[in-house]
């Protein structure tokens, strides 16, 4: 028989007979091993321990210890075992597919009744049972026909579809839970006794159409969560309470910001609140950008297909892109525009117009430029995910030999911008050069170093993912993590001279020739709308102070106070501070609790000792006790914190 050589992590090899498990060489490694082990790596692919190995490879073995192998395994035969319970309890529902996604997995079923919330209980308790039967999972290779015959004498539509979906050289896996059968790719665990049974919760149920065409079958999904241990499970559960909390559609309807409507889908309607926030930040940023040598600039939202064509959007993103046809006068035929994606194109046509010198760059050209894309419905979400929204976007225009200190000086801009809005923790992701590309290498190695040194220059370590660059240019990510663990994607920084070429940009370099400039497309918060939605969710909507809508409200205990109520209004508008009156006849419990509802930072009661002593009766947002201050100290520490950080 055939040997094979496999090499360990710790660069050993061992040599073995063509076709040995996984699970056989785990074991001849070390009989612990041989028990804890759940699946392999080899090269690079995740294996099965049932499956053969056939020829020399690079092999990991892993256990549970192992979080990201485990935790596929798991939610992956997970999946079956739901779908093994349904069929249990109903056994006339049909199977489809149920794949592993972030945090769980879902499974789609073809079934006449729907299930019901209280379905799921049921449901998860014969997973447990099935989990404490600790039925052994075993697999098979088919032939095609055998396995069409299958699935047809099992009256299982869907399955048959499948397996004349899948290419003609790729192997059909069977495998069995117990008694019950599924068509995988696998891996799986070794038996069902390996999945924890106390770390899974099935969540919701939800309608999808067959292969996500709507012309086909709906089926019903349900969604579960898993993780492989219960205080992960808990963890999770606790995150996702949080989250629904800080929800940022729930917050800005409790708070008065803004709206959506089927009439402008994808497009917010904001409300005075909402918009005040926005403009509180646009103003900071705009300041923040003046500050750092930005020029800002204002290009059309309506632009000729031609320049889309020449920049290469119209090809690469046109689907993405609202096109509007004009009749305009006297032409043969309709001039087609579109509403433009994004501002690059624009800004090179800023930077052509007038000769250009090397003593003009560094050039950084900023705008709040308002942009439309297409976006499915079933993707919009509330403010993160729009169709029209505003970019801080920005354009520095260098020489090749400028890259790495513009890049370094953007950290430093994008680092304090983010210290300022209260978000500490982030990192950065460089995405270097993807096999298809343009360029040489020679230059793909200059600007992925460029942009490494940015980093090591700006005091950032940063993390290398391979390929993923543009196919014109590497870039860096900036990736926030907020209050509740979650991460958001919101600066960038992309390296370009492609677009440069495209559109002929030039300038006179010091030898008196032309040289074409390199585009540093860069975003701090990226779209107005998703930033302050992620804001809105940081701070469960108790914003700081200087960006708060409502900063302070003055509320009337009795009607006697009521001139004084509106002194104390005028006395902190005057300084500064938003602030507004309440002189309804309700009771001061009531108008407090409202308020806080609305997110109000700062109420102040006033009744007639305060009219007597001059002072207001304090009460802070979050906190349970009040204390009682004179107007004027009160009033000098609220306009400092209502100071925004880049003015204090």
């Amino acid at each position: 028989m055939a040997q094979i050589s496999l090499t360990l992590p710790d660069g050993n090899s061992r040599q073995y007979d063509a076709g040995i498990t996984a699970g056989e060489v785990a074991a001849d490694i070390s009989k612990s091993l041989g028990k804890k082990a759940i699946s392999a790596t080899v090269n690079g692919a995740h294996f099965d321990l049932a499956w053969p190995i056939e020829a020399d490879a690079d092999i990991a073995i892993h256990t549970m210890a192992d979080e990201a192998q485990a935790n596929e395994l798991v939610r992956h035969d997970l999946a079956h075992i739901m779908a093994r319970a349904v069929q249990e309890i109903w056994p006339d529902t049909k199977v489809t597919i149920g794949p592993v996604i972030k945090d769980g997995w879902y499974y789609d079923f073809d079934r006449k009744e729907p299930f019901t919330p209280e379905d799921l209980g049921a449901i998860e308790k014969k997973m447990k049972e099935i989990i404490n039967k600790r039925d052994a999972v075993r697999t098979e290779v088919w032939d095609r026909a055998r396995a069409i015959k299958h699935y047809e004498d099992l009256n299982e539509p869907y399955k048959v579809e499948l397996i004349n979906a899948i290419p003609g050289d790729e192997p059909l896996r069977m495998y069995w839970h117990g008694d019950w059968q599924d068509l995988c790719r696998g891996p799986h665990l070794q038996h069902t006794g390996q999945v924890p049974g106390d770390a899974f919760k099935l969540m919701s149920i939800a309608g999808a159409y067959w292969r996500g065409d709507s012309d086909r079958a709906m089926l019903q999904r349900i969604y579960g969560v898993a993780f492989t241990g219960k205080e992960k499970l808990r963890a999770h559960l606790n995150m996702l309470e949080e989250a629904a909390k800080r929800d940022h559609r729930k917050l800005g309807k409790e708070m008065g910001l803004f709206h959506m409507q089927e009439e402008a889908p994808g497009q917010v309607f904001w409300h005075p609140n909402g918009w005040r926030i926005y403009t509180t930040l646009q103003d900071y940023m705009r300041r923040m950008q003046d500050r750092d040598g930005y020029v800002e600039v204002n290009t059309p939202q309506v632009v000729d297909r031609k320049l889309w064509e020449k920049s290469g959007h119209w090809d690469k993103y046109q689907e993405n892109m609202f096109i509007v046809e004009v009749d305009e006068e006297h032409a043969r035929e309709k001039a087609v525009n579109a509403l433009k994606p994004m501002n690059c194109p624009c800004h090179v046509q800023v930077f052509n117009q007038g000769l250009k010198s090397y003593r003009d760059l560094p050039l950084r050209m900023a705008e709040f430029g308002s942009c439309a894309r297409y976006e499915p419905s079933g993707a919009l979400h509330g403010i993160m995910r729009v169709r029209g929204f505003t970019q801080d976007d920005g354009h520095i225009f260098c020489a090749e030999d400028q890259i790495t200190s513009e890049t370094a000086k953007f950290i430093a801009f994008l680092s304090k911008v983010y210290a300022d809005l209260g978000f500490e923790n982030w990192t950065i992701k460089l995405s270097t050069r993807p096999e298809k590309r343009i360029g040489s290498d020679e230059t793909w190695d200059n600007m992925e170093q460029a942009l490494g040194d940015a980093c090591k220059a700006a005091g950032y370590d940063f993390e290398v993912l391979e390929g993923e660059g543009a196919f014109y240019g590497p870039k860096l990510e900036f990736t926030l993590t907020d209050a509740i663990g979650r991460n958001w994607q919101c600066g960038t920084l992309q390296v370009d001279a492609n677009l440069p070429e495209r559109l002929e940009a030039s300038y006179i370099g010091q030898d008196g020739n032309k040289h074409r400039p390199v585009m540093l497309h860069r975003a701090t918060l990226g779209s107005f709308e998703r930033f302050i939605g992620i804001l809105i969710e940081e701070h469960a909507g108790k914003l700081p102070f200087w960006l708060a809508p409502r900063q302070v409200v003055v509320a009337s205990i009795t009607s006697e106070a009521d001139d004084y109520v509106a002194e104390v209004v005028e006395t902190l508008k005057a300084a500064g501070v938003r602030a507004e009156a309440d002189m309804r006849n309700e009771k001061i419990n009531y108008k407090v609790r409202e308020h806080s509802v609305g997110k109000v930072p700062v109420i102040l009661a006033v009744g007639a000792r305060e009219v007597e002593e001059r002072t207001v009766s304090v009460r802070r947002l979050g906190q349970k006790q009040t204390s009682v201050q004179p107007l004027d100290a009160l009033t000098a520490e609220l306009a400092q914190d209502a100071t925004p950080p880049d003015l204090r």
